[in-house]
């Protein structure tokens, strides 16, 4: 037998013996059986995997792993998010097909996971580009436009002008696009929309329930979602502008106990009252164009400085007709929440105040902060945004905010210019793309018939493979032949859509078809049944707004159309966002970034190889590629293995908290690895085979099986609760104590608690490093494999304690401590705490007036 593990022929051995055997295949379902339906946010294929892979899908892999080792039915499935911009891209850039780009991508990242060694079901790989899978998207499409939760209309959309197409609020960070990094523009086009404002307080409340997520991601939809309770007001117009707009200015306020401190009122850039008034005045227009330049997400427009213009018409307050308020327009007023107007109460809110410091208007304070008197309270460039009492308000004066809100609706109901209201932060999702690689949006344009779904019999409508990269824009929409049909209604000539599908709808329901991929229909029912919810869900917190949202959305919507048997409509039982990889950042003298091959370490620090300069270490940063820190997998899984590869990703931190790679660390595992298998090599020839009977134990060999057993339940708990890093600790001090264990007399009770310790071990490394476990196993001569072996049964009654520590306090200061059984008398504890040397030397001479025992706590013995 090697004294070295070799994983490089290992591994690939226990690969291919998986694969022969077919043991993660999930097959059909049991009814009865319980069932781990485990999943990691399946990749796009960019090409290459990288560390942040490796972490996230070992950590869906001890989850899968350790379930099957349990006993249940596992599904731990594979496929790609394959459909986007980056193919585009490409396409344009190299002059490649999408389709071939996007294939080889997937083929190459396939072999890499293969050296992973995880527990996938690769039966029912599939990749959203598969027509196979798009055309059962085009049925939910259709089946949602027949349930009315789909709908098209002209709308302000973000513009990115270098993809040339729509981005959803969410896709728009800092004012630019998420994949090109251009300056969004706000456009009006006629778009496609999924109504997912429809289910948006059933979204809200189920979110609360969901008790295994994490309460941040919790938070992120539920603000998101934004559920504000407060008033629409009528502000009635003066003069002629009555007579132009209309009698009034309809505007949604949560506070409309702080009217009384009014300033003015603010309309969105894109308002019907704005719009009209740029016509005849160049100023308003200019201001427009300028607004048009930040998008339409919330996130841009609250970053931008505060930007307005006075329309130069008024207002009359609600509650004082001889109140006369000036309308702005303002930058930071959506269209799209409320009635696209607010007005402004510049003391109780900052961007108010910002506002009006800005342009001279008047702050007027109106809530008095607890235990604050009103000639105390001055407003500076603080608004106070907190609860406290009204003044400086008539009617609403010394009632509190809660109560005061409910006073002024009340007020405004009586006078017939507002009413209570529920408003939401959430739109409808706009799901048109101007692009190529997408699904198809399944519908077609009859000049009579007007626009109807595709036919259930002519599905899939798929994509030509004969369409050109060379000019910006959407080759489907200038392709010769592809828009032009009939039209299924009157046979007459139509035009087909050319938008295609936001890929976010194609990540909304994937987690679904694994149920069933092969079915010729978007979800097998029955299957579906049994497998779903997802009862555990892997990946980035980066998601927690868009993918989790909408998939909670399309779980509801395909479950109300009868394509899914899923009653809640939450698709995810449990989620757990891991934190990211990162590395050190490289520079060299002349400010490129360098990789970590590209430099080696020197005297002086580190420098770059091809120049032997100097080299900037940078910040800890998440890999990326265009820092250049990232590190190859198949490096790693080719010096190391891929056992420690995942090994180190697991241990270093916490899995919710970011984990650093170094050479060093990695290092550390490899050798950990050689470790653990020296501890199976220093079994003696003709050593019991693993499950031979135990003979009666010796104290070593009692003291090996209580910390195997004690091991194999702190691990079970770990991996229960998501501790990886606690459960590799545990490990490792297992491994010390069969190196201790190696060094004592050896006796048969001892030898043969270290082969049962072995055993335990070879198991509960499974999930972790799965080829050095069945090398293990195969060793002490396990039956079949070590991956579909049972975990580990503790004995109970290895798990107590048969003896405590007590603390010894002498009149009430801690002098010892003693070790007692569990059981021991009184009398007992009394004797051995006597007794203790260091006791004694405080006691002697002493007449001891006392000693009290506390049951399992502590000994106090009073002297004089």
């Amino acid at each position: 037998m090697a004294s070295r593990y070799n994983h490089r022929t290992t591994e690939p051995k226990w690969q291919s013996v998986w694969a022969e055997q077919r043991i993660f295949e999930a097959g059909d379902p049991e009814p009865g059986r319980p069932k781990a339906y485990v999943l990691e946010m399946f990749p796009y294929p960019s090409g290459r995997l990288h560390m942040g892979h490796v972490r996230n899908y070992a950590m869906g892999d001890v989850v899968a792993r350790y379930k099957l080792m349990n006993g249940f039915k596992v599904l731990h499935p594979m496929g790609w998010d394959a459909f986007g911009m980056p193919a585009e891209n490409a396409a344009m850039q190299r002059g490649v097909h999408p389709k071939g780009w996007t294939y080889d991508n997937i083929a190459a990242m396939k072999a890499q996971f293969a050296l992973l060694g995880l527990s996938l079901d690769w039966t029912r790989e599939f990749a959203t580009c598969d027509p196979s899978y798009y055309a059962q998207q085009q049925r939910i499409f259709i089946a949602l436009l027949e349930k009315g939760l789909v709908y098209r209309k002209s709308s302000k959309v973000n513009w990115d002008p270098v993809d040339m197409t729509v981005l959803a609020n969410e896709q728009v960070v800092d004012g630019k696009g998420w994949r090109s990094g251009a300056e969004v523009e706000t456009r009006e086009l006629e778009q496609w929309f999924f109504k997912i404002t429809e289910y948006a307080d059933d979204l809200l409340e189920e979110v609360r329930k969901l008790e295994n997520w994490p309460e941040k991601v919790r938070s992120m939809q539920a603000n998101w979602i934004g559920k504000s309770l407060g008033a629409n007001l009528r502000w009635p117009l003066i003069g002629g502008d009555a007579e132009r707009f209309g009698d009034h200015i309809e505007v949604f306020t949560t506070r409309p106990d702080t009217l009384y401190g009014a300033s003015f009122v603010a309309l969105a850039p894109d308002h019907p009252i704005t719009k009209e008034l740029a016509k005849e005045n160049p100023a308003i227009a200019d201001f427009q164009k300028a607004c048009a330049k930040l998008g339409t997400s919330e996130e841009a427009i609250e970053k931008a400085p505060k930007l307005g213009i006075d329309l130069g018409i008024k207002v009359r307050h609600p509650f004082n007709p001889d109140w006369e308020i000036p309308v702005w327009s303002a930058n930071f007023v959506l269209s799209t929440y409320g009635s696209g107007a607010v007005f402004g109460s510049p003391a109780g809110d900052q961007r108010d105040l910002d506002f009006a410091r800005k342009y001279d208007l008047p702050v007027q304070p109106v809530v008095l902060p607890p235990e604050v008197k009103p000639e105390d309270h001055e407003i500076t460039d603080e608004a106070y945004t907190g609860p406290g009492t009204i003044y400086n308000s008539d009617f609403l004066n010394g009632l509190s905010t809660t109560d005061a809100i409910q006073a002024a609706i009340a007020r405004l109901e009586e006078n017939g210019l507002g009413e209570g209201a529920t408003t939401y932060r959430l739109r409808d999702w706009g799901v048109s793309r101007q692009r190529y690689w997408g699904c198809p949006i399944p519908v077609v344009k009859c000049a009579s018939c007007g626009t109807l779904p595709v036919p259930d019999d002519q599905l899939p409508v798929t994509l030509p493979e004969d369409v050109t990269f060379d000019v910006p824009g959407n080759p489907l929409e200038r392709h010769p032949t592809w828009k032009h049909t009939t039209c299924p209604k009157c046979g007459g000539e139509a035009v087909r859509e050319t938008d295609t599908l936001d890929t976010f709808a194609d990540s909304s329901w994937y987690f679904a078809r694994f149920a069933a991929p092969a079915d010729d229909k978007p979800v097998d029912l029955e299957a579906a049944k049994y497998w779903l919810p997802v009862d555990q869900y892997i990946g980035g917190v980066e998601h927690a707004v868009l993918h989790l949202l909408y998939s909670r959305f399309f779980c509801r919507a395909m479950r109300d159309a009868g394509l899914l048997p899923l009653e809640s409509g939450e698709p995810f039982q449990a989620l757990f966002t891991q934190g990211m990889v990162t590395h050190e950042t490289y520079k060299s003298t002349d400010g490129q970034w360098l990789s970590p091959e590209e430099i080696e370490e020197s005297d002086n620090g580190y420098i770059e190889i091809s120049t032997q300069k100097p080299v900037t270490t940078g910040p800890i940063e998440k890999m990326s590629k265009s820092k250049k820190n990232t590190v190859d997998p198949t490096e790693i899984i080719s010096d190391f293995g891929a056992d420690v590869a995942r090994w180190f990703v697991l241990s270093d931190s916490p899995p919710e908290r970011d984990v650093e790679w170094t050479q060093s660390g990695v290092e550390g595992s490899w050798r950990f690895a050689q470790k653990v298998w020296a501890v199976v090599d220093a079994l003696p020839e003709g050593a019991p085979s693993e499950g031979a009977a135990l003979p009666e134990m010796d104290d070593a060999g009692l003291e090996l099986r209580k910390l195997s057993h004690r091991a194999v339940q702190a691990i079970s708990d770990a991996i229960d609760g998501f501790r990886f890093n606690s459960a590799i600790a545990t490990i490792h001090e297992w491994i010390n104590a069969l190196r201790k264990a190696e060094s004592q007399a050896e006796t048969d009770a001892l030898l043969a608690a270290r082969i049962e310790s072995i055993s335990f071990l070879a198991r509960a490394l499974t999930p972790f490093m799965p080829h050095l476990a069945e090398e293990i196993w195969g060793r002490i001569g396990g039956e079949g494999l070590v991956s579909i072996a049972s975990w580990p049964v503790v004995d109970e009654a290895l798990l107590k304690d048969d003896t405590i520590t007590l603390p010894v306090q002498v009149n009430g200061k801690k002098r010892a401590e003693i070790q007692v059984s569990v059981d021991a008398a009184k009398d007992d504890i009394e004797a051995i705490a006597l007794s203790h040397s260091n006791v004694k030397s405080f006691t002697d001479g002493q007449t001891i007036r006392k000693i009290i025992v506390v049951p399992g706590r502590i000994v106090n013995i009073v002297v004089s």
